[in-house]
């Protein structure tokens, strides 16, 4: 295996971690004997794929993109589920090389020789991310599905004559769990209808239906879940929020938060789940641009001030933030955040969960947090009047502060704050940068095709310009990309979400502009005018390269 030296080393020659991170980490890892590769996925300062590419490169083996592949399921029944567990290796393809095999270890020789036992044949080597296998290892499991009717049926069989028996009902609900975390659901939909009960789950933004529940077992399912969310079971009438943990054996422990309401025809669950696997924080995976990660990094490299992430709810705000601090978690910086909620715990950072009950908002939380010495302090969302005047006053101070705000784009940031009182020589003087940002699906890889468009081939209807012109400047055409539909993107063509970013900094003439009190539309020209790229212009230029479509890029613009 690599050796931590190793990869520092390497890491330093890429240039594609901030040097003192970087240091920092290792450091860390040195002295608690653990490997760099888990401290750098822990603190989340590369993405695992990219990782992984690295190691491979060093270790002069071929990487394999589980994630990204259609098991063969021939091919997976060579080696047991039991031994690639435990072993941290799978069999994925066959060709006229041999078999394919992916492990952690490639130099494990003792592992390689087992395999050469199962395996008849020529074996090529590949190396994969721990991460990787152990999700490709659900390629093991049949189609929800066939499972859940397995289990429907299974459940009315043990429930007959059986008052109040909840291990088929355990069984339900945990496998639910386990195929959202499997199919990396954001979350899932328990939704009663008169006759039955809708399961869905919400992938890449976007909802989609898993399967039809029986009427009848849906009270005993949803009092399974207000159980294990420490919720009132005899509480119908009233919305409930809690929240639980479950664990997907050998990978990890899901946080889970639980909105349940009553509806005419029973109760309505929404469930978030909180998974590593769909939590990314590196500047370049998250979508940025060189150029854009450049201004990004003048702004947070800065002792003082503020950064403003702005957008709709799931817009990915608070992830960009949470990247942010990721970078600037080391042992001799103080972060504190205030939240609500705290989606994710840090190592190293003090997180508060704003609680009303107990009058701690947002204001009366950062208050506090002034008072305990924070080199940086994050404000999960500027709400009010007297949260912005806080937020503003502690930028102005000493301190780094990093917020959401609700608006539209870059340039609106301004008049809302202005409309919450704060004076514009104050907010001229504490914003070091606005980042508006909205979320487009990515194209799968696995069966992304192109094709020449033209302007003449958009519908009428079509109301941004700026497509149009670009689609002009191309003469004969502009050559984009969608996907046919596999079974890696369960045919949906697309693979993962990725961020179209507006990154405004706060040169002289948009300071002079936030002064003069002038409107966002000039605010956003003048920013046009010194080099800020509008997030139409980010969107289409990720459709140029292949990233995402005109259809999704339309969608989340026009939404």
């Amino acid at each position: 295996m690599l050796d931590n030296t190793a990869l520092y080393n390497a890491l330093v020659d890429l240039d594609v971690i901030d040097k003192g991170s970087l240091d920092d980490a290792y450091v860390e890892s040195t002295e608690a004997k653990e490997s760099l590769s888990g401290t750098l996925l822990d603190r989340d300062l590369i993405s695992d794929e990219n990782l992984g590419m690295l190691v491979a490169d060093i270790l002069k083996v071929p990487f394999a993109r589980l994630g990204k592949m259609a098991m063969q399921r021939e091919v997976l029944q060579v080696l047991s589920e039991e031994m690639c567990r435990a072993r941290r290796v799978i069999a994925f393809d066959r060709d006229g090389e041999g078999t394919h095999v992916a492990m952690v270890n490639p130099d494990d020789l003792a592992t390689l020789a087992l395999i050469k036992k199962k395996i008849s044949g020529p074996i090529k080597l590949f190396y994969a991310t721990e991460r990787d296998i152990l999700f490709a290892l659900f390629s093991y499991q049949r189609e929800p599905v066939e499972v859940f009717e397995e289990m429907i049926n299974k459940s009315r069989e043990e429930l007959k004559g059986v008052k109040g028996s909840e291990a088929p009902i355990i069984n339900i609900v945990d496998t639910m769990m386990v195929f959202a975390y499997q199919s990396r659901a954001s979350d899932v939909h328990i939704e009663p209808y008169e006759e039955y009960t809708q399961f869905r789950f919400r992938v890449d933004g976007v909802l989609s239906d898993i399967i039809r529940l029986p009427k009848d077992l849906e009270d005993q399912i949803i009092s399974r879940i207000k159980i294990i969310s420490n919720l009132p079971t005899d509480e119908h009438a009233s919305a409930l929020d809690g929240k639980f943990t479950f664990e997907v054996s050998g990978v990890e422990e899901v946080d889970v938060r639980v909105s349940i309401l009553p509806t005419t025809h029973g109760e309505r669950v929404v469930m978030r789940l909180l998974a590593s696997n769909m939590r990314q924080y590196a500047l370049l995976d998250l979508g940025f641009s060189e150029s854009d990660v450049e201004k990004v990094r003048e702004a947070y490299t800065k002792p003082y001030g503020m950064i403003l992430s702005t957008g709709p709810t799931g817009s990915g705000k608070t992830t960009t933030m949470y990247a942010f601090m990721k970078i600037l978690n080391k042992r001799n910086v103080n972060i504190m955040t205030i939240e609500d909620p705290v989606e994710y715990q840090i190592k190293g950072v003090n997180q508060i969960q704003v609680n009303p009950k107990t009058d701690l908002t947002f204001a009366a939380g950062l208050k506090s947090i002034v008072r305990q010495d924070p080199n940086v302090i994050l404000v999960g969302e500027i709400r009010d009047e007297e949260t912005a005047g806080i937020a503003v006053n502690a930028a102005l101070t000493g301190h780094l502060v990093l917020s959401t705000l609700h608006t539209n784009d870059a340039a609106t940031t301004f008049p809302r704050m202005l409309d919450m009182g704060i004076e514009p020589f104050l907010l001229a003087s504490s914003v070091n940068m606005v980042v508006a940002q909205r979320l487009v699906r990515k194209i799968c890889m696995n069966c992304r095709v192109s094709m020449i468009i033209s302007p003449e081939d958009l519908k009428a209807d079509f109301s941004i310009d700026l497509l149009k012109k670009s689609l002009e400047k191309e003469g004969k055409g502009m050559r984009v990309y969608s996907g046919k539909g596999c079974e890696v993107c369960k045919h949906t063509g697309y693979l993962g979400r990725v961020g179209i970013y507006e990154v405004m900094p706060m040169t002289e003439n948009v300071k002079e502009a936030v002064v003069s009190k002038k409107d966002a539309d000039t605010i956003k020209k003048i920013a046009v005018k010194d080099g800020m790229r509008t997030m139409i212009e980010d969107g289409l230029e990720k459709v140029k390269l292949g990233v995402t479509t005109v259809d999704e890029l339309l969608r989340v613009i026009k939404g």
